[in-house]
């Protein structure tokens, strides 16, 4: 079986064909970062545009490198939902069309989902049941997975996710867009003489998240040095980068441990393109391994925005029916316990 898979659901072009006995055997991805570093963040108008351009030819490319016709394809998975509206219309779009054209099924894909299943793609799978972490840009939430569409959120973030908080701070600090990566490579360089940050709502009980106090915490600690010399500013930066990281990570770790302790999984999934953070894969192995536990991820080239991951969650839905309707629906929210 040979499933295309289409993401567009913000600021990447993702194409990919996942088969079922080799695993993925084309990916592409086309990056819009350059388009909208000057703008500081994503114009939605302008990746739909970018869109437009660029996955025609991104199929192209992937059937070339699949070394596969239209006619071995089994079905094309897309992204539904959520992200842009205008970003999800176009990847849906395309997918439709092709669907007629080719006589191929159609299947709307949640792009958390794809998400969630990324570890799949790895030689190591995790089984089923087992709590996932995850980490995007716009999203972060402990979900219980009991199986394949069996999602229960246990816990999430109540105002900016992390990866939010991340880029905003390094927005403050003046870094390129996307900021996240660079905050965290600053924070490799400091000295560890920045007060510690407040680990929000870990001093009550639940498992939501908030990182929005944390990122105006840090704001004022960046302002409280703009008449420091540069030499010394770009010291205190970066012990600022390191303590912000550090209190983010560390959150997350204490919230993962009560999940896991409160659905007795021992198997922990983390995705999203925060799950690429090198500080935070160190200390959730550290915390696995003290609670003989196991974590997985997907490969870094995995974790961010792609189509091998639409492709792989399409490859699992096609045996529960596919959408023989022509129509164009997308859903730029959906919550993944709607699924």
């Amino acid at each position: 079986m040979r499933i295309l898979g289409i993401e567009s659901s913000c600021d990447e072009s993702g194409i990919a064909v996942y088969d079922s006995e080799k695993g993925i055997i084309a990916h592409q991805l086309y990056s819009q970062v350059k388009l909208h570093q000057e703008y500081g963040g994503v114009v939605p108008e302008l990746a739909s545009r970018d869109h437009v351009r660029k996955i025609i030819p991104l199929i192209k490319a992937s059937l070339k490198q699949a070394n596969c016709q239209p006619e071995s394809l089994n079905a094309i998975a897309y992204t539904q939902g959520p992200g842009l509206i205008g970003a999800l219309l176009v990847g849906a779009s395309i997918a439709k069309s092709l669907a007629v054209a080719w006589n191929k099924p159609a299947i709307g894909i949640h792009h958390l989902e794809g998400h969630l299943l990324a570890p799949m793609l790895e030689d190591k799978q995790p089984e089923f049941p087992f709590l996932a972490l995850l980490v995007s840009g716009g999203h972060t939430m402990l979900v219980s997975v009991s199986g394949l569409g069996e999602y229960q959120i246990i816990g999430e973030s109540i105002d900016d996710a992390a990866g939010e908080a991340f880029d905003k701070t390094a927005k403050i600090m003046g870094l390129a867009y996307p900021g996240g990566p660079l905050l965290a490579r600053l924070a490799e360089h400091g000295d560890g003489s920045e007060q510690p940050f407040p680990r929000p709502m870990t001093d009550r009980p639940g498992l939501d998240f908030s990182f929005s106090g944390l990122k105006t915490f840090a704001a004022n600690r960046i302002y409280a040095c703009d008449d420091l010399p540069d030499a010394a500013k770009q010291q205190v930066r970066a012990n600022i980068a390191q303590a912000f990281q550090d209190a983010v990570v560390d959150t997350l770790l204490i919230k993962c441990k009560r999940a896991l302790k409160q659905t007795g999984y021992t198997r922990l999934v983390v995705a999203g393109g925060v799950s690429a953070n090198t500080h935070l894969r160190n200390q959730l192995a550290l915390l696995m391994k003290k609670l003989n536990g196991e974590v997985f991820y997907p490969r870094h080239e995995y974790c961010t925005d792609n189509g091998a991951m639409i492709a792989y969650a399409g490859y699992c839905h096609y045996p529960h029916g596919v959408d023989a309707d022509s129509s164009i629906e997308v859903y730029p929210r959906w919550p993944l316990s709607d699924i």
